[in-house]
């Protein structure tokens, strides 16, 4: 019962416009970059006027983009990538080598019983996707229910979104994007005979809901705008074009989905934009029912629900910041009364409803929390106990109402992956699976620290690093800082083995806790969004300038990370104390931040002015938003060596977003250092989809850090 989530060329001038012989015979450093030309564009809001010369980027027929000269310009940049990474490519297949090493070919996850069954799922060896299996719990042999390698096949992209199985076991529902869009496409199979169904759902974009009779299911439709904003019901063998509309939202700020209550009596309906929701209740058993409204939308307040035995358990920061829990009954659902109060220290995230108990999760002081409380005495909380001080944790998937206990993952910066059972009644954690590094990995080479930096304004943001034990704090060793920053998303003290091929070879990973996350509570997630939204940026500038300070690096031998909002971080890091860095990398950076707030065409943009305001009608918020966007701001001065991806179907952040940024800083920058621009032409917004295609591109990033610290 979590809040709704957040939702986010012509004929260049070349030296080297005889693409065929890139990647052959061409010197990288005889090559002159791509150049997009300049073209007249300008637009006026609140008597402001701005040009923009590279607005021709964006293809007018987006989402479908064919422009020749906006094609040939990205192939052109793309061509330049390559070129440029030939040379490093035995450094790149060393780093892929290691990161390969480190994973397990031959995985399986961890059975967990659903019903009359058990579900799994396995990487076999050499394989880029996963394998879906079941078997009855009473014995019987292993069923092969979906293989995501053979849906995959031909495809330069693959998502699987979600599996449902009817809740009479014989049925399963599948979604799956083929492009990188994330317009996913509903299939049906039947488990007994293994063959699929002619039902097709195409663009649904939210999760997928059984009716009780499974014979019908509940899904969100993808508008021409990509946005959800319709539930709809789909009952097997009539016209999936011809569903019934369950519920329409008329805000096109708000987005629809779909969620099942615990006992899965009730369809929960969610509608929401950044800061503002409300639900809506549906009998399972009879889903074109006439809807039941929790509580009508107001401005500002988040609230999401969940049903045992007929009362609703709500987790609302209607009366405080960090959220409270209440209950309501059926008959008065907007009448709520206080179970769990808010709490200053105490930030709570999620509720989790079982037979016997119920589970909150939240952080205390920054730190996971999972509790478990009882139903008669829900205030007494009983705080599940782990083996670390620093460490993230999370509920796994626990399908069944009645349990004994809970599904458990758990990781630290030095701990991998590890799956546990909580057994309730005896206050015991059961180790079920950690994560396996075939490669090896010796916990005991490596040491972890949480420290707090003093920010420009006086507040303290939390800095967790990793390093290897012996680390010279003299300022001589590189360090590599990373931070996402926005939507309230936290970014976790979590595990992650590829880290070790940087932190092996003498570097420091730091993750910067910066506002605009939720990591220190809800009130840090706001001192970071709209007219606060710098503290952000300033508080990333300030931990690199406090880890140079307490001797952990120095100006220049810093490198740095970030994708979408985290690459809107990285633009205005550069922009504002580009001298601090040796190498930056912007995955699908939002950037272009005033050009896309303005676009109300855009699939996102209405519902992100709650985040970053809206400047349409707003003339402080265009002159906020304009003060930052790193596009807008970009200056003739020198920048540090960047590379930069996108991807041609993102729906999230466009193409055209970091083409842009690369382009104006080509035009403008004052140095020689790299600047590169991967635009991957067949994927979107999470890069290339396969297990082992997408650690090359972790390898290809890595690989252009070392390069250009020097230390490959």
């Amino acid at each position: 019962m979590k809040p709704l989530p957040a939702w986010r060329c012509v004929v260049a001038t070349l030296a080297t416009v005889l693409s065929p012989l890139l990647g052959q015979s061409t010197a990288p450093h005889m090559m002159t970059a791509p150049v997009a030309s300049q073209r007249p564009h300008t637009f006026t809001h609140h008597g402001i006027t701005l040009e923009d010369p590279w607005h021709w980027l964006r293809d007018p027929g987006y989402p479908k983009v064919k422009n020749k000269e906006i094609l040939s310009y990205l192939k052109e940049e793309n061509r330049y990538f390559e070129a440029h990474m030939k040379a490093q490519q035995p450094l790149v297949d060393t780093l892929f080598r290691e990161m390969k090493g480190r994973i397990q070919e031959d995985d399986r996850t961890v059975p967990q019983k659903d019903g009359e069954w058990l579900y799994w799922s396995t990487f076999e060896k050499g394989q880029q996707y996963r394998r879906h299996y079941r078997k009855p719990v009473a014995g019987g042999d292993d069923q092969l229910i979906l293989d995501q390698n053979e849906l995959a096949k031909g495809k330069d992209y693959f998502q699987l979104s979600e599996i449902v199985i009817s809740p009479n076991g014989k049925l399963m529902a599948y979604a799956y994007d083929g492009d990188g869009s994330e317009r996913f496409e509903v299939h049906f199979r039947d488990l007994i005979s293994g063959k699929d169904l002619p039902d097709v759902i195409e663009d649904t974009l939210s999760s997928l809901v059984w009716s009780a009779d499974s014979q019908g299911l509940v899904f969100g439709l993808a508008n021409e705008n990509w946005r959800t904003d319709s539930i709809r019901y789909h009952r097997l063998g009539d016209d999936p074009e011809k569903a019934k509309v369950l519920y329409q939202e008329p805000d096109i700020g708000f987005i629809v989905d779909v969620d099942l209550s615990a006992q899965e009596d009730w369809i929960i309906i969610e509608a929401g934009d950044q800061v503002t929701n409300e639900s809506r209740l549906i009998p399972a058993a009879n889903p074109t029912a006439q809807p039941i409204l929790v509580s009508a939308r107001q401005v500002g307040r988040e609230y999401s629900i969940d049903l045992r035995d007929g009362t609703l358990f709500i987790l609302t920061n209607d009366e405080h910041v960090n959220f409270r829990i209440a209950t309501a009954t059926l008959e008065k659902p907007s009448d709520w009364k206080t179970l769990i109060p808010g709490s200053d220290r105490h930030y709570l995230t999620d509720v989790g409803l079982f037979k016997d108990f119920f589970a909150t999760e939240g952080r205390i002081d920054g730190l996971d929390q999972i509790q478990i409380h009882r139903y008669e005495s829900p205030i007494q909380a009983e705080p599940i106990i782990f083996p670390e001080s620093s460490y993230t944790t999370e509920l796994s998937s626990n399908p069944e109402f009645d349990t004994p206990s809970l599904r458990i993952e758990y990781e630290s910066m030095v701990t991998p992956e590890t799956v546990f059972d909580y057994h309730v009644s005896e206050k015991r954690l059961e180790t079920l699976k950690v994560q396996t590094i075939p490669s090896g990995y010796d916990a005991s080479q490596y040491q972890t620290e949480r420290i707090r930096i003093t920010a420009r304004d006086g507040v303290q943001v939390p800095v967790s690093i990793l390093m290897k034990k012996g680390f010279k704090m003299d300022g001589s060793q590189p360090l590599h800082l990373y931070a996402y920053g926005a939507y309230g998303l936290a970014t976790p003290p979590d595990f992650a083995a590829n880290r070790l091929s940087l932190v092996d070879r003498g570097f420091a990973y730091a993750i910067a806790h910066v506002r605009g996350g939720d990591d220190l509570g809800y009130q840090w997630y706001l001192d970071g969004k709209l007219q606060k939204r710098t503290n952000t940026f300033n508080d990333f500038v300030d931990a690199a300038k406090g880890l140079i300070e307490k001797g952990y690096t120095s100006k220049g031998l810093i490198t740095a990370s970030g994708g979408s909002a985290g690459g809107e971080l990285m633009g205005a890091a550069v922009n504002q104390a580009s001298e601090l860095f040796g190498a930056v990398v912007a995955h699908v950076p939002f950037v272009d931040v005033l050009n896309t707030m303005l676009d109300d065409s855009l699939p996102l943009t209405p519902g992100e002015w709650p985040e970053w305001g809206n400047p349409i009608t707003d003339q402080a918020a265009f002159e906020f938003i304009r003060s930052y966007s790193p596009y807008d701001n970009i200056t003739a001065k020198a920048y540090p060596p960047m590379l930069v991806t996108g991807g041609l179907n993102d729906p999230r952040v466009t193409y055209w977003e970091p083409a842009k940024m690369v382009a104006k800083l080509r035009a403008l920058k004052t140095d020689q250092n790299l600047l590169l621009l991967k635009i991957n032409m067949g994927a979107g917004h999470g890069g290339k989809s396969g297990r082992y295609d997408h650690l090359h591109e972790n390898a290809e990033e890595m690989a252009f850090i070392l390069w250009q610290m020097k230390r490959g």
